[in-house]
Order: C-alpha cells, then sequence, then structure tokens
C-alpha cells in the first residue's frame, strides 16, 4: 500500500481514536514494503513530534474545518505539511506523492484539497513562518498547557527541555555485565560495524546510529538490551545485595527487571504488573537474558490479592505517569495526553506509594521513579507520603547528574544525553518515630 496513505491512516487513529504509535504503527509496518518502512515510520513520529505546529499551519490553511470522521485525511496533510517544513523531500515530490495518497484512501474528493493546501503553503510559506514565530505553542511544537507547566516548573530549563523534547533521540544500550564488561562489548560492536560512544553509566553505550536490535551482536544471547541511559540509574539505587528478596511494582516490559537480575542474579525477585498481557513481555525479556523471576499480574495499590505476607527487602516502584520525560521517543504523548491527566496520575502514584509501602522491611528501601519532568507527579507526590508516614525517611542521593529537588533527584530530557527522570530514595526506619511532645501552647 502507498506509504503515505498508510500513515494517513495509522495518524487517524492516533489523532481521532486516541491510540499510541505503540498500538497503531506495528500493523502499517508489516503492510509496508522494507524499503518504505523507514519513511513510514518517519511520517508517523515527525507528524507526531511537531503536530502542534503542523496544525496551527492547517488551521490557516483550511477554508473551513475538516469534519470530525475525517481523520485520516487530515493526517495526510499534516504529513504533507511535514515534508515541506521538517524533511528534505524536493516540494514537488511531497506534493504529487502526497496527493496520490488520497486514492488509496478511497477519499477521491480529498484529492484537490490536499493540492490546494499544500500549494498554498508553498505560496504562502515566509507569511506563516512569521506567524509561527509569533506564536509561543506553534514555535515550541508543544500544546500550550504542557508549555506553561514547563515553564512553571523549570522558570530556567525550559527552552532546554522543549529542545530535547523535538529532537531525535540516542539509541543507547544497556550492557549485560554478567557475560561482557562494557569495553568489551564495545569492541564486539565495532567488529560488527557499528560506532558506540561511551555514556554516563557504566553499563551504557550509545551508538551513533540507530539500529535494528535483532541485529547486534549477541542480542538474542542476552548480551545487551536497549534501554536509555537514565533508566539505567535505577537498579544501583536500590543498592541491592545478593539473596535480598525484591519487588518491581509495574515492571512491564521488564527492562529495570532484567538489570535488577544482572547486578545480582541470585535475587528473590517479584514482578508485579496489573496487566497480564503486558506481563508476557516481562517473560520474554527474562527469557533472552537467561534470567529468572516470578511473575504477578496484580494491582500494586490492593496486595492482599496477591502477597504472600513476607516483607521485601527492597521495592522499586517504576510509577505510571505522563511521560513528559520521554516525549522525544514518543511524540504522541503530546496529543494524547490532558492537562486533566496530572492529577489523577498523581493520586494513583499516590495509592501506589500507600499500598506497596506496608510490604516493605524496617530498613529497607523503596526507590519511587517516573518518567515524568512534572513536579505535580514527582517531588509533591514524595512530599505528601513523607508527611503521612512518619516512619519513612528520605535517603539522599549523593550524584552528580540531574538537578537536586526539594525531595528526590530530577533529570531533565536531553541531560546528559539522558531521558527525564526523577528518583526518589524512601527508607523505613527500624522502629517508629516517637511521638512529638504537644506542650499547651499548641
Amino acid at each position: 500500500m502507498n506509504t503515505r496513505a498508510l500513515a494517513a491512516q495509522v495518524l487517524g487513529r492516533v489523532l481521532g481514536e486516541g491510540q499510541s504509535l505503540a498500538t497503531a504503527l506495528p500493523l502499517a509496518l508489516e503492510h509496508a514494503s522494507p524499503g518504505e518502512r523507514g519513511l513510514l515510520q518517519e511520517l508517523c513520529y515527525g507528524v507526531c513530534r511537531w503536530q502542534p505546529q503542523l496544525q496551527f499551519l492547517l488551521d490557516r490553511l483550511l477554508a473551513r474545518p475538516l469534519a470530525p470522521g475525517e481523520q485520516a485525511v487530515r493526517g495526510l496533510l499534516l504529513a504533507g505539511l511535514y515534508q515541506l517544513w521538517h524533511l528534505r523531500v524536493p516540494e514537488h515530490a511531497a506534493v504529487t506523492e502526497t496527493v496520490a495518497a488520497v486514492r488509496p484512501l478511497h477519499k477521491p474528493w480529498a484529492a484537490g484539497l490536499v493540492n490546494a493546501v499544500l500549494r498554498n503553503a508553498l505560496r504562502r510559506r515566509a507569511e506563516l513562518e512569521t506567524r509561527i514565530e509569533a506564536d509561543a505553542a506553534a514555535r515550541a511544537a508543544h500544546p500550550c498547557w504542557l508549555l506553561e507547566r514547563l515553564r512553571r516548573d523549570w522558570p530556567d530549563d525550559w527552552p532546554a527541555i522543549v529542545d530535547a523534547n523535538n529532537a531525535r533521540p540516542p539509541f543507547t544500550l544497556r550492557v549485560n555485565r554478567l557475560r561482557f564488561e562494557r569495553e568489551e562489548y564495545r569492541q564486539r560492536l565495532a567488529t560488527a560495524g557499528y560506532t558506540a560512544g561511551l555514556a554516563a553509566v557504566e553499563t551504557a553505550l550509545t551508538l551513533a546510529t540507530p539500529a535494528d536490535p535483532a541485529t547486534l551482536p549477541g542480542f538474542a544471547e542476552g548480551w545487551v538490551s536497549v534501554q536509555d541511559t537514565g533508566a539505567q540509574l535505577a537498579a544501583p539505587l536500590l543498592e541491592i545485595h545478593p539473596g535480598q528478596r525484591v519487588l518491581d511494582a509495574c515492571a512491564a516490559p521488564g527492562g529495570k527487571t532484567g538489570h535488577l537480575l544482572e547486578c545480582a542474579p541470585d535475587l528473590d525477585l517479584t514482578a508485579l504488573d496489573r496487566d497480564a498481557v503486558r506481563l508476557e513481555r516481562v517473560r520474554d525479556t527474562l527469557a533472552r537474558l537467561r534470567l529468572g523471576a516470578r511473575l504477578i499480574a496484580g494491582d500494586a495499590r490492593r496486595p492482599a490479592d496477591w502477597w504472600d505476607g513476607a516483607p521485601y527487602d527492597r521495592i522499586l516502584l517504576d510509577a505510571p505517569c505522563s511521560a513528559t520525560g520521554v516525549i522525544r521517543r514518543h511524540p504522541d504523548i503530546k496529543l494524547l495526553r490532558r492537562e486533566s491527566d496530572i492529577a489523577a496520575l498523581a493520586g494513583r502514584q499516590q495509592a501506589l506509594l500507600t499500598g506497596l509501602w506496608p510490604l516493605l522491611r524496617p530498613g529497607g528501601l523503596l526507590l519511587y521513579v517516573t518518567c515524568s519532568v512534572l513536579r505535580a507527579e514527582n517531588e509533591q507526590v514524595v512530599a505528601a507520603f513523607l508527611a503521612a508516614h512518619p516512619e519513612a525517611r528520605e535517603q539522599p542521593i549523593p550524584a552528580d547528574w540531574g538537578h537536586a529537588a526539594p525531595r528526590g533527584r530530577q533529570i531533565l530530557p536531553g541531560e546528559g544525553g539522558m531521558d527525564g527522570f526523577y528518583y526518589a530514595v524512601l527508607g523505613r526506619q527500624t522502629v517508629a518515630p516517637e511521638a512529638e511532645p504537644c506542650w499547651p501552647a499548641c
């Protein structure tokens, strides 16, 4: 099928049905010819990355809005504008090929519209560029609500966050140190024709150009995994020791689960996720790494449904969040996330902390992690939890990465080549603190 038409269908599902690219794109890739899959992926990711700007252009080029049911046509128009504004596709080819994609969509009425909109965009390019520069959301290619949140939470850093979100992400690997030291595996990559640089974490390598993971030396044998450098900080922060009983809550797809076991393969580790289908991805990940764990489908907020009553020495809570720290990897977040989601997510994060805390033994550690850059999901959640649990203590994170927050530590997207992550280490005291005396003046 026509590649641009496939992209339009994928984008229509994202724009109209709220599907994620991770859901909508794989089936389309199966229908694309091998030589066209790169273009298909580029169009889908690129349109999502620049959608606030592209939609701004489209709104000024359409005489009247498209009908709500014409999301595939909308996706095709955005793909055409993306080619003209952000790709090195010759202008005549971008217009001609995008118009030709109307036929496989079975929308013959749209051919004239697509042709007129794209040619009008070329004629008015200088004017439209000026209008983009005058509009903050269009210039930044971020929805207004998110742009305002970033400005409020990070008044000195928000421009850099915006730039990082709009950039292409690095392709980073985690070397399995049960098999190889980093430099040894780097040499194997070089022998196979790959160039890799050292990243900020001792297990991390960054490829000069992205690659199909299946083609990497020893990938099928578990020598290496694809994982952002910032995500590779989680396992070391938990300070695990052989034989400890560890819970990886919200574990899917299993990247951090595998890293924990690579650090200490004889852990008594339970990987928990509420989604049984996604839990199968954890099983597949561990099978490839030749590692084992106990897998349980269950809700971390309701441990009575699945917990055996034995406390854990360590708990990793990789909490569901807005994912605003990984927009460069998942640009459809700009389209799918709403400001109203943030308060609901913070409430869920608080419920997860509250549900899991009784499962931690005295003297144990719980690591709270999100891939968000919003304070409402990070330090504010941890501060509220600590205020409600006097037996909990924040443990310092001595590090030269990220920013020290009032509670925990925040990495902003792009810093040290990393995605945006928040980390807070919480320790449970072995003895409950005595109540503070209340003097008459209280």
